[in-house]
């Protein structure tokens, strides 16, 4: 099963009951659809880059939930009972890849558990004294006559 995060925006006046009910229905869903909640996180409220129009007014800020869970692929669309949702500013699923990042890229290729950094160039763009390589972009004022008609 697949990675996912759900993010959910909720309206800035909701209490922490209600929104904590909210979260538990999502895992409850995901648990019952033989997935697992792996993390919740809240960044508390924060502020929005542009006002979400709702029917009871327009909120520039929201409490913002994550929820990490390990869930069937067809999670996306069993979701979708949240668009009904009134305490909601906005929800999103994210899938996540298989993507590697630092150590873990370095270690794929290597069998003794050391890296050897010489396969990588040691000279830096900064350093390079080829400026014959870059052709001359200055051009003359004669040459755009014909545009100033």
């Amino acid at each position: 099963m697949p990675l996912y995060d759900c993010m959910l925006m909720l309206k800035p006046h909701v209490r922490k009951e209600a929104l904590m009910d909210l979260v538990a229905r999502v895992g409850k869903h995901v648990y019952s659809r033989n997935g697992v909640v792996t993390d919740i996180k809240s960044f508390g409220t924060v502020q929005l880059g542009y006002g979400i129009k709702k029917l009871d007014g327009r909120h520039y800020q929201g409490q913002l939930m994550q929820i990490t869970m390990m869930a069937t692929p067809n999670i996306n669309k069993e979701l979708h009972y949240l668009n009904k949702e009134d305490r909601l500013l906005r929800w999103l699923l994210v899938k996540h890849r298989d993507i590697k990042f630092g150590l873990e890229f370095m270690d794929e290729d290597d069998e003794d558990g050391e890296f050897d950094f010489s396969e990588f160039p040691r000279d830096s763009i900064f350093d390079s004294d080829n400026s014959d390589d870059y052709e001359d972009s200055s051009h003359d004022d004669d040459d755009d006559s014909d545009f100033n008609q």
